[in-house]
């Protein structure tokens, strides 16, 4: 089992978050995800850390934790594939993606692959509807409008460590003018 701490110079920024707020509450969330970018998830035993370190039930920490779906319970991939299953994707291909996904990496959502570079999940609403189907990578990164060829080309970018550039996407798709009357 690790043992997990905190180290002082991250107390210290943990001490600036608490000042911010009249009560550590609110601090749940930054800290839960300093912790996770520090030990890659928030698993039972992060959870009890941050509910020490802020003086606060474990319960709490919990139950912030295991609303939000950013929140990694376990340990996962280097790269978390988050495909977005709600109506708007799912009436866009999401599951298609999905399964398609699973078959080029040869696991099912909620699984790891074994050299622990990839996890996929299916998610919730990731509030890029207009961008359907899509996914999200550990957090940061969207690729909208996923095709075969384009989830080829992110896992292959994501073998070599480069995550796919920011995909601008305009407010207006390209229409024709409207016809005069």
């Amino acid at each position: 089992m690790q043992n997990y701490e905190f180290t002082k110079e991250e107390l210290a920024k943990i001490d600036k978050i608490i000042a911010k707020y009249p009560n550590p509450q609110p601090a749940v969330m930054p800290v839960l995800w300093m912790a996770q970018e520090k030990f890659g998830h928030v698993e039972p035993e992060v959870q009890q850390l941050v509910a020490k370190t802020l003086d606060l039930t474990p319960a709490h920490v919990y139950g912030v934790a295991s609303f939000y779906t950013q929140y990694y319970k376990e340990k996962k991939g280097k790269y978390v594939l988050d495909v977005c299953t709600s109506f708007s994707c799912q009436a866009c291909g999401a599951y298609d993606t999905l399964h398609e996904l699973e078959e080029k990496l040869g696991i099912k959502a909620g699984e790891t692959t074994e050299d622990g570079m990839f996890s996929i999940q299916s998610v919730e609403c990731l509030g890029a509807c207009g961008y359907a189907p899509m996914m999200q990578i550990t957090n940061d990164v969207y690729v909208n409008h996923l095709t075969s060829e384009k989830l080829d080309k992110v896992i292959e970018g994501l073998k070599q460590d480069k995550l796919p550039e920011f995909e601008p996407i305009p407010l207006v798709q390209n229409r024709e003018p409207a016809e005069e009357k």
